[in-house]
């Protein structure tokens, strides 16, 4: 048995919780790779609405286990939160839910150190969710993290008094003023919730169930143009948001990933600095931002919107191996009688269709198509026979640009809002 991989093709937003809570029937274990509580996966089902960090969104089925990767760092406070929060909507996650001793811890002072980062950055700050990502993965690279199963050693407290000893020392090169003995209080509560769980060898785990033929769906966080690597750098996430990532993230050979479902909005959004050649700085941005109820599901932040970008689309499909195309949001275009794609650059006076190394707005501007919109509101439909031409027509547009089948259609926030144009198969 192989494992499959769903993740975001663009910067974030994408609607992966949606999805993964949709395809878990279809899957024995649902595996969470990298990212943090940075990540923002919204659900929506029987009239509620609940927004994971941490947690797989495949917590919401009972026959379902859940795994927190290595490759995931953990906030235990923002944790226990959310234990809390699904305890109140009757969710078993004790049962449920298993944990990774390579899973990396975040500090309180990894917080700070966050904060007093960016703070210092001025107007060149990269729009840090402040949730002390960064700063936990540099001490993961740099040796010195602090993991889940440090919890099981009898110098836990030596190892974490250690670390916030050398995060007070990297902190004096900062003018930041800051008292993290609170949030210590409550973090050392909350590790209390965290060691109620099972934590096992991730690794291994997973290899056995492959083995035993167990379906297995890793979830990615964030998205792939905001990859360590492979993104917009500097203004990206801390970890390999891009299909490998699966493979370091949750100790999975290359050559056992099967289907990579890789999910796109039928438009584009961007949270934080950076740049974003198809950014609307115009009415149909502001448009598109509330018909889409662009705010960030983590930091509320109003979220900056454009048209859909293809040349950076195939940029992230290339890097991923991508087998089955996931299109969400079709239904927010339904008031725009025109749409743009854009499918080339202008790149210092040159037009490109690849994604170059540098996509700052002083080197390059997107070069448009029009393409007819659709007036019909696509919430209430159940079947993909019922979407209007002109969307279908944007679609079969879509995939002879990008070479891969767009097999699923969000139309709306809802678990039942979703349109199979292929069978998806685990």
């Amino acid at each position: 048995m192989k494992v499959d991989v769903l993740l975001g093709l663009q910067w974030g937003d994408e609607g992966k919780g949606k999805i993964v809570d949709v395809f878990t029937p279809k899957y024995d274990i649902i595996a969470r790779f990298q990212g943090g509580p940075n990540a923002g996966h919204t659900l929506e089902f029987d009239g509620i609405k609940h927004v994971l960090h941490t947690i797989p969104s495949g917590i919401f089925h009972e026959n379902t286990v859940n795994i927190i990767g290595n490759g995931v760092v953990m906030d235990p406070i923002i944790f226990q939160k959310e234990i809390e929060g699904l305890k109140v909507l009757n969710v078993d996650v004790k049962s449920k839910l298993l944990i990774s001793r390579k899973t990396h811890l975040i500090l309180p002072t990894h917080r700070v150190l966050d904060a007093a980062s960016e703070a210092a950055k001025g107007k060149h700050k990269i729009g840090s969710t402040l949730k002390g990502i960064g700063p936990t993965y540099m001490d993961k690279t740099g040796r010195n993290g602090l993991r889940v199963g440090d919890l099981e050693l009898d110098n836990f407290l030596d190892k974490y008094n250690a670390l916030v000893a050398k995060h007070e020392e990297m902190l004096k090169q900062f003018d930041f003023e800051y008292d993290f003995k609170e949030e210590e209080e409550k973090w050392m509560a909350s590790l209390e919730t965290l060691k109620s769980l099972t934590f096992i060898d991730s690794e291994h785990y997973i290899g056995e169930a492959m083995k035993e033929g167990k379906s297995i769906l890793a979830e990615g966080a964030q998205g792939s143009l905001l990859d360590i690597d492979f993104g917009s750098y500097p203004f990206v996430t801390s970890s390999n948001t891009v299909c490998a990532g699966a493979c370091t993230g949750l100790g999975v050979a290359p050559n056992r990933i099967g289907k990579v479902f890789g999910i796109f909005k039928a438009y584009c959004t961007r949270v934080g600095s950076g740049p974003f050649p198809t950014e609307l700085l115009d009415e149909s941005g502001e448009e598109l931002r509330k018909a889409g109820h662009e705010f960030g599901a983590t930091t509320g932040r109003p979220r900056r919107c454009g048209w859909l970008d293809l040349p950076a689309l195939k940029y992230s499909i290339m890097l991923n191996g991508v087998t089955d195309l996931i299109m969400t949001k079709a239904d927010v275009l339904s008031s725009f009688g025109e749409l743009k794609v854009c499918t080339a650059y202008d790149y210092k006076g040159e037009t490109i269709e690849h994604f170059p190394y540098n996509i700052d707005e002083d080197n390059l501007s997107p070069v448009l198509k029009a393409l007819p919109g659709w007036d019909k509101d696509l919430t209430g439909l159940s079947d993909v026979a019922e979407l209007p031409g002109e969307l279908v027509d944007y679609i079969t547009y879509l995939e002879k640009e990008l070479e891969v089948p767009i097999t699923v259609v969000s139309v709306g926030p809802d678990r039942t809002q979703t349109l199979m144009r292929e069978t998806v198969n685990a």
